[in-house]
Formats: C-alpha cells, structure tokens, sequence
C-alpha cells in the first residue's frame, strides 16, 4: 500500500511538473509570437526574435512551432532590410532551422511555405541572375504547399504577391496575380488554425494588395 502510494504521488508530481512546462512553453511563445509585428519595423528586431524562438526550440526539442517561427523571422528580415549582403547567410541559417521543423512535421504546407520564401529570398539577393535559379524552387514549394494543404491561404497569397511584383513583360502585373490573390482572400474567410500557436498571418496582407490591384 505505502509503494502504491508513492508511486500516485510521484506520478501526480510528474505530471503537475509536465503541465508546468507546457504552460511555460505557451507563455513564451505567445509572447513571442505577438511581438512579431512590431518587429517588422526593423530587420533587427526580427533577427532578435529568431534568436529567442531557437532558445525556446533547442529547450523543447519535440515542438516544430518554435523553428518555424525562428525560421520564419529570419527570412522576412532579408526582405526588409537594404542590405542584402547578409541575405544569403540568414536565408541559409532560415534553411537549417526549417529542416528542423521539417523532421517533427513531414509533409506540413506551413513549413514548405517557408522554404519559398527562403528561395525568394535567395533570388532577390540579385533578381536579374537568379531568377532562373530560384523563381521555379519558389513556385515549386508554393505547388507543393498547396497540395498539402488546400485550405491553407499562404500559399496562394504567395503565389499572387510574385505574379503582382512580377514585370509585365514577363507575365507579371496585377491582373494574372487577382485570381491567386482572390482564392487567398476567399480561403482566409473560412481559414482556422489549428491552435494560437500555429501560424495565421497575411490575411490583411493579401486584403490590402487586393484592393491595390482592383484600383
């Protein structure tokens, strides 16, 4: 009966100190997550939160969500800063981060959205020599993402902001990119994540480029 009891004891210990944890990790990541949108404002910042969504993934390990946003936060400075000189690095350290991701959630759209995004990153480093290179590994992803996840906005949203800031003479401009840029709009209405962590950005993004394009 006494081994019985100490047994229940350490169990309800174990899993009080479980449930501690996961609510240590909710917090940070919350957190986190609400700060990047104003970190937008500057490469840095966003370089910063990458750097503190790593810590909260090397501290977890079993948790896809935290590389992908350290990931996530690092490609979108290469695209908002001046300096593209750096870009390749952190598009290569956003690479690393998002095949980590990858290895706790094959075949997930969100992840493979980001590895678009990190070969526009790569091609906007130099768009005249690159495009060959890494405008059809960017579609390539966006094709995949799609698959993966129909209902997934990204993806779409994507696909319609390249064919907008695309030269028209090589097939870009507002109007092929309305039908990609409506089909995002429409899966937004209807579009949940699966969670507050998991990812649920672009929807005013691609509302805001819509409206541009219709004018």
């Amino acid at each position: 009966m006494k081994k019985l009891f100490i047994f229940a004891a350490a169990l309800l210990m174990s899993v009080s100190t479980l449930f501690a944890q996961s609510e240590k990790y909710t917090a940070a990541m919350k957190e986190n997550i609400v700060a990047i949108g104003e970190a937008f404002k500057n490469p840095a910042d966003l370089l910063a939160l990458a750097n503190k969504f790593e810590r909260i993934a090397n501290a977890e390990k079993t948790q896809w969500l935290p590389f992908y946003y350290a990931a996530f936060c690092q490609v979108n400075s290469t695209f908002i800063t001046t300096d593209k000189s750096k870009s390749d690095a952190i598009a290569d350290k956003a690479t690393e981060l998002i095949n980590q991701a990858a290895v706790l959630s094959p075949n997930n759209s969100e992840i493979t959205v980001i590895k678009s995004m990190i070969a526009s990153a790569h091609l906007m480093v130099d768009p005249m020599s690159r495009y060959m290179t890494y405008g059809p590994e960017s579609s390539k992803y966006l094709e995949e993402a799609q698959q993966q996840d129909p209902a997934n906005p990204r993806p779409d949203y994507l696909a319609g902001q390249a064919l907008k800031y695309t030269p028209e003479q090589f097939g870009g401009g507002c109007k092929p990119a309305l039908e990609k840029l409506e089909a995002s709009v429409k899966k937004f209405e209807t579009f949940k994540p699966a969670s507050d962590l998991h990812p649920n950005w672009g929807k005013q993004q691609v509302e805001a480029m819509l409206v541009e394009c219709k004018k």
